[in-house]
């Protein structure tokens, strides 16, 4: 028997793997929430096919993904990052994920843990919503605005309410599986 999965996600054997093993799967660990964090700065303005392509590569070039290491990137660093074409060379989002690196750091000084901050907008628990479709899920929501207007505030980058929206939806915040999706009650 074929499982059912979301519709985005169906053709493409790695976008399959994710929807099934890892998107909207709740996410506490700080590590892997700045991991997703920096894959959805890069993402921006791209499809995510094109970062989880590039994931493995992102891994190597940005030392698995180390907020402690990155926000101590110098401008050396930055130029080979930017020579590096496993990954998407973009300045301003290189940029951004040091001075994001920085201020996750900031946050967990301030509440014990990134994990802490960001499950605060969620009181805690994965918001499931219920869509038959996933055309139908929004690309933002009040509190993906909400949520981003505080991380702007905090002086991270590249995090508007799409990019939020999606962080939230690939760690777990919120389930936007389809509702006959297999993962949607599993999550």
């Amino acid at each position: 028997m074929t499982k059912h999965r979301c519709g985005w996600c169906i053709g493409d054997d790695l976008y399959e793997a994710y929807h099934d093993l890892e998107w909207g799967v709740p996410v506490r660990d700080d590590d892997t929430l700045f991991e997703f964090l920096i894959l959805e700065t890069f993402q921006a303005g791209l499809s995510w096919i094109t970062v989880l392509r590039k994931r493995d590569n992102f891994r190597k070039a940005f030392d698995g993904f180390n907020y402690k290491k990155i926000a101590k990137y110098n401008q050396k660093k930055i130029d080979s990052l930017l020579q590096d074409e496993g990954i998407i060379r973009n300045k301003l989002k290189i940029n951004a994920t040091i001075t994001n690196a920085q201020n996750f750091m900031k946050i967990q000084d301030e509440f014990g843990s990134f994990s802490k901050y960001i499950w605060a907008f969620t009181d805690g628990k994965p918001i499931k919503n219920a869509f038959k479709n996933y055309k139908d899920a929004p690309a933002n929501t009040p509190l993906s605005d909400k949520l981003s207007k505080d991380l702007k505030k905090r002086g991270f980058k590249f995090v508007g309410t799409t990019v939020v929206y999606a962080h939230m939806q690939a760690t777990g915040m919120v389930n936007d599986h389809e509702i006959n999706c297999f993962r949607y009650n599993e999550v």
